[in-house]
């Protein structure tokens, strides 16, 4: 069974707004982008929908355009981290410090220094360590301990998941030693994620249905966009906002995290307005061509959300 239930409605809707954004000058952009966009009768955070998640039920009804292709998904791939530090905190192979929840809340913020965070927290996950290159039995080892993450989500047993890998720290200007060697082994182990699969990540977050309640209550402080930080004039768009926030401005309630990375724009985003229902939108995209495209994110969010 899915973990949406299909809405030919939705996904018609969907594939026409492919198009019209293709005829309004980004020939070639359904080849290019992958989106999973579900909508909910009651917020996820209710007792009800947890309940229903619980029985294995479709809480949502939804629509996707190529949301189980791979992509590479730049920073956006520190929403699978977190949710691995609060399995890693569970099992007791970490140590709740300080300093790993400060790493925690700086990987979903955007800026330059959320890289080093995200540097730190795959180093904890996975025991291991970035510098020059190894011998070839160390590097092995040091390969097997660096796809803990992976072999975690496998476990989950997800068909959304498969061929997912998050194994690769997130950088500004490019890897060295060890790890050059690794993310250059022909490409193999760059980061890949699907928008289907980080919309079940995301619902079950915001759910508390995985890991523990607890744990999703804390994954949602850190995941809720403060609405100050936002665009006063929601037309103004800035890299920072995202999508969900230039589309929306001050009055929605928004948990997720943005990425880019050149001129490839995703973002990963739950949404509560006053008057529309709860919806998540997950948008991996690449290789973004046409001269506006900053606007493409907010452009899909506001056409969709209703």
């Amino acid at each position: 069974m899915a973990f949406y239930s299909a809405d030919p409605a939705m996904g018609q809707r969907l594939a026409d707004l492919v198009r019209a954004l293709e005829q309004e000058g980004r020939p070639g952009l359904g080849a290019r982008i992958s989106i999973t966009w579900l909508r909910y009768a009651e917020s996820l955070r209710d007792r009800e929908t947890h309940e229903a998640l619980a029985l294995g039920a479709a809480a949502g009804a939804g629509a996707g355009w190529r949301g189980s292709q791979l992509r590479e998904p730049a920073s956006l791939v520190n929403l699978t981290y977190l949710v691995a530090c609060e399995a890693w905190l569970q099992r007791q192979l970490l140590r709740d410090e300080p300093e790993l929840r400060r790493a925690m809340a700086a990987m979903v913020r955007p800026s330059t220094s959320a890289h080093w965070a995200t540097g730190l927290i795959v180093d904890l996950l996975s025991g291991t360590t970035s510098g020059p290159s190894l011998p070839q039995d160390c590097y092995n080892q040091w390969k097997t301990q660096r796809e803990l993450v992976n072999h975690w989500l496998e476990s989950l047993g997800w068909p959304e998941l498969v061929g997912w890998k998050a194994c690769q720290k997130t950088w500004v200007d490019g890897t060295y030693g060890r790890e050059q060697d690794f993310h250059s082994a022909d490409q193999s182990n760059r980061n890949l994620l699907s928008t289907d699969g980080l919309a079940r990540l995301l619902e079950a977050v915001m759910a508390g249905s995985l890991i523990s309640p607890p744990a999703c209550r804390r994954l949602q402080s850190l995941l809720e966009q403060p609405s100050e930080e936002r665009c006063a004039n929601p037309a103004e768009t800035k890299e920072v906002t995202g999508f969900a926030a230039a589309a929306l401005g001050h009055k929605a309630r928004i948990w997720g995290k943005s990425s880019w990375m050149g001129e490839a724009r995703h973002e990963a985003a739950y949404v509560e307005t006053e008057a529309g229902t709860p919806m998540i939108l997950i948008v991996l995209s690449e290789d973004e061509r046409s001269a506006n495209y900053k606007r493409l994110l907010p452009e899909i969010a506001g056409r969709l959300i209703t």
